[in-house]
């Protein structure tokens, strides 16, 4: 079979066929009498093996070796070869989100373009300056989806508080993009995903805060109990309640309750909550045990949480309250009493 009709059934070109002819992966069994190249059937299964090597991203010398050495295994080939794929992969998905992103912000010319592309490098600087600088620089000239990507990687406090900041000016796009932040099974992506959305106004992000309220991480829950305790919402209360017995931010979840409390029914449901978990911390800490040999006298473990709970009183209005106080005042603990007794002294001088 001359060249031309190997062409025209192989799919293979000419010109192709020559240049691996040029290369030693192909010669022509024979020669026709006048010289032109003859190839055989053997000629034409080899053609096909090197263009099926060559569908899977083998170079022409590797798909030599793998030809003509018999002693060439595949194994560590492919398994460079899905290495390569994967990163192309990689390099080519990054390139296509970077597109995407200059795409969504709509650039008037190339000096658009161009300032585009440098914010979006500074943003993926090792360098945490660069990154803040960058950030604060960015409000309305970034997609949101690329701040979001941003703040939700971001390990810097300052950094990422200016990622938030740049988000919470960029209007309400973000909130279905870290909504899908809040699914993440990492804790600290949930924890800047629920941080953002705390700065972020509108009813799709309260309701996104509802939710964080229900995560396993106490960190989490506190952040979405003290923005929802800034917008009004009861539900966070008995998260808030938690966080002043756990320690965690307690004067900032005290103010939060204070919020709440804005009118008489939350306010006995918040006084109401706290008292309860006085009776409950002082169920715990006197609980009855075994008689052990005498020791020196120590606080209860749980007072400090006592302490904190009857503190916490101190800016809720209202009846139930003020007479929390009073029974507290005459309370066994001694740091507790005299807590509730200088609270009592200073709403009455109100």
């Amino acid at each position: 079979m001359l060249i031309g009709e190997v062409a025209r059934r192989s799919g293979v070109s000419a010109r192709m066929l020559r240049h691996y002819e040029s290369l030693g992966l192909l010669r022509p069994s024979g020669r026709t009498g006048s010289g032109y190249r003859e190839y055989s059937g053997e000629d034409i299964r080899r053609i096909f093996h090197i263009e099926s090597l060559r569908s899977l991203g083998l170079s022409l010398r590797e798909i030599g070796r793998a030809l003509d050495d018999p002693g060439f295994t595949p194994s560590a080939l492919v398994d460079d070869l899905i290495r390569q794929t994967r990163e192309r992969i990689a390099a080519e998905t990054e390139l296509l989100t970077r597109l995407r992103r200059i795409d969504a912000a709509e650039p008037a010319g190339w000096e658009d373009v161009l300032q585009v592309v440098a914010v979006l490098q500074a943003l993926g600087s090792k360098s945490a300056a660069a990154r803040q600088r960058a950030a604060l620089s960015s409000a309305g000239e970034l997609p949101v989806e690329a701040l979001v990507e941003a703040v939700l990687r971001e390990t810097d406090p300052n950094v990422a508080g200016a990622l938030r900041w740049a988000l919470a000016r960029s209007g309400d796009g973000g909130t279905a993009l870290l909504a899908k932040g809040l699914a993440s099974p990492v804790a600290a992506v949930r924890e800047r995903a629920v941080r953002s959305l705390a700065e972020m106004p509108g009813d799709e992000t309260t309701a996104l805060l509802r939710d964080a309220l229900a995560d396993p991480d106490a960190v989490i829950r506190g952040h979405a109990a003290l923005a929802l305790g800034t917008r009004g919402v009861a539900d966070a209360i008995p998260a808030l309640i938690d966080m002043i017995v756990e320690g965690r931010n307690d004067t900032d979840a005290a103010d939060a309750l204070s919020m709440l409390a804005s009118d008489t029914a939350t306010a006995d449901q918040i006084a109401g909550g706290l008292v309860d978990r006085l009776a409950h911390e002082t169920t715990e800490t006197t609980e009855p045990t075994a008689p052990t040999a005498p020791t020196a006298p120590t606080a209860p473990t749980e007072a400090p949480a006592r302490v904190r709970l009857t503190q916490a009183l101190a800016d809720i209005p209202g009846s139930t309250a003020s007479c929390a106080l009073v029974e507290l005042s005459q309370d066994g603990d001694r740091a507790v009493a005299l807590t509730a007794t200088y609270l009592l002294q200073l709403r009455d001088a109100r």
